[in-house]
């Protein structure tokens, strides 16, 4: 959440910042509920106070032999007094609590003004933009030729937005996911965590996935939630702990479906394999301290960057402007692979600093060398990447008309099986 500290002290900077997304001034509506909170608090001392100093009245009265039954009633009457006032800091509180957690994070300075992903601004690109092909078949076109991509049977079995991969395609898939798993923790220096898939409603709090978006998560009937990204638990992984030495960013890196039901997305990308309810996708999160978040943003998209360059796919990085940008992220990167048969790049990747909206949250901390108090940490994630949304990208961009097969790019034949061609079964 935010620091109430900070935001009275320069109340007018946390509005006018939050308005670059589009808000309302948000501040007027938590400081009077900071000030009615506080107000109750300081009523709550006095009354305990006061409660204390009767206490040992009565205690002084009755050593002397004296009635104390008047003051007895007054320490009574406090008593019942405290109980109300303790249940109204609870309400305030719980207020409080739901107010800032509806709140999104404050922008970093660079990010750039906006209103929606056609101002985002493009940093740079590899590869330059391909020509548009014509009537490049699409990967959903290409997998049914091959006969190795089932829409159908998996309709039959879970619905729509499902798919059922076959044979060398399956295969491709998951030698993309180990490609990306060899390349961050052998040379990039993440942590693999094979992670739980059901987690508890406030490690799904912690980051940011409750309350705000809700209608996009699978719940359990046990109350727990399906993982809606590996994220969720790789950064709780510090949750409610304190660091100590922590001289270096901590990298962790993980492998694993995702389910989201995509309530917001209705109606979008309903044809293939770009939205789904179930997808698979290795992440990477960093904790590091206040000052080395920014440089750690650079690093992960880095390191997401170096699997498109090794599958040598044309992409573009381009960061959000502060219409598109997510609820928890200070800053953002989008990394957009280019899809031939769209003809256009689009999103594999989104790289953001959340600075310590999760941190405070999931009250992870760290002690600086030296020092008594301890300080909020940073939290960074990254898709390093989406693996059927590169699996789509491969697919297309690899595609050969003329044989009718996909080209398998070097850098996966060691994991194919000496596999070099995929084409339909004879």
């Amino acid at each position: 959440m935010f620091d109430l500290k900070d935001i009275r002290q320069r109340p007018e900077e946390y509005d006018v910042n939050w308005a670059r997304r589009g808000l309302s001034p948000q501040t007027p509506k938590i400081l009077e509920l900071d000030e009615k909170r506080r107000s109750v608090q300081t009523q709550l001392q006095d009354i305990q106070n006061e409660r204390n100093t009767k206490s040992k009245e009565i205690g002084l009265i009755k050593a002397k032999g004296g009635d104390a039954d008047t003051i007895m009633a007054e320490v009574a009457s406090l008593k019942d007094k405290m109980t109300e006032l303790e249940q109204a800091e609870r309400d305030l509180t719980e207020n409080m609590t739901a107010l800032l957690s509806s709140i999104p994070n404050q922008l970093d300075p660079s990010v750039p003004d906006g209103e929606d992903e056609d101002d985002n601004v493009e940093i740079s690109k590899f590869k330059d933009t391909p020509e548009i092909v014509k009537d490049h078949p699409d990967h959903v076109e290409i997998g049914e030729r091959l006969g190795m991509m089932d829409f159908e049977v998996a309709a039959k079995v879970a619905g729509t937005r499902f798919v059922v991969l076959k044979g060398a395609l399956a295969k491709l898939d998951r030698a993309i996911a180990q490609l990306m798993l060899d390349t961050h923790t052998e040379e990039h220096g993440y942590t693999e965590i094979q992670p739980p898939l059901l987690v508890s409603s406030d490690v799904m709090y912690g980051t940011t996935q409750l309350p705000k978006f809700e209608d996009d998560q699978f719940e359990t009937t046990d109350g727990r939630w399906l993982l809606p990204t590996s994220e969720v638990v790789l950064t709780n992984l510090v949750r409610e702990e304190i660091l100590e030495n922590f001289d270096k960013p901590l990298r962790f890196t993980a492998y694993t479906p995702c389910f989201r039901k995509e309530a917001g997305s209705a109606g979008r990308d309903t044809r293939g394999m770009i939205r789904q309810h179930q997808f698979y996708k290795v992440e990477m999160v960093s904790i590091t301290k206040p000052e080395d978040s920014d440089a750690e943003h650079e690093r992960m998209t880095g390191c997401a960057e170096a699997i498109l360059q090794k599958l040598d796919l044309p992409y573009r990085k381009v960061v959000l402007c502060s219409g598109d940008i997510g609820f928890a992220a200070r800053k953002t990167y989008d990394l957009e692979v280019w899809v031939p048969a769209q003809g256009k790049y689009r999103e594999i990747s989104s790289c953001s600093n959340c600075g310590d909206i999760q941190s405070r949250r999931m009250n992870a901390r760290y002690r600086p060398q030296g020092e008594k108090k301890t300080e909020f940490v940073h939290t960074l994630n990254g898709s390093g990447l989406a693996v059927g949304r590169t699996l789509v990208a491969v697919i297309e961009n690899y595609w050969d008309e003329a044989t009718q097969s996909i080209i398998v790019p070097d850098t996966l034949k060691p994991y194919m099986g000496g596999i070099t061609h995929i084409q339909k079964a004879v």
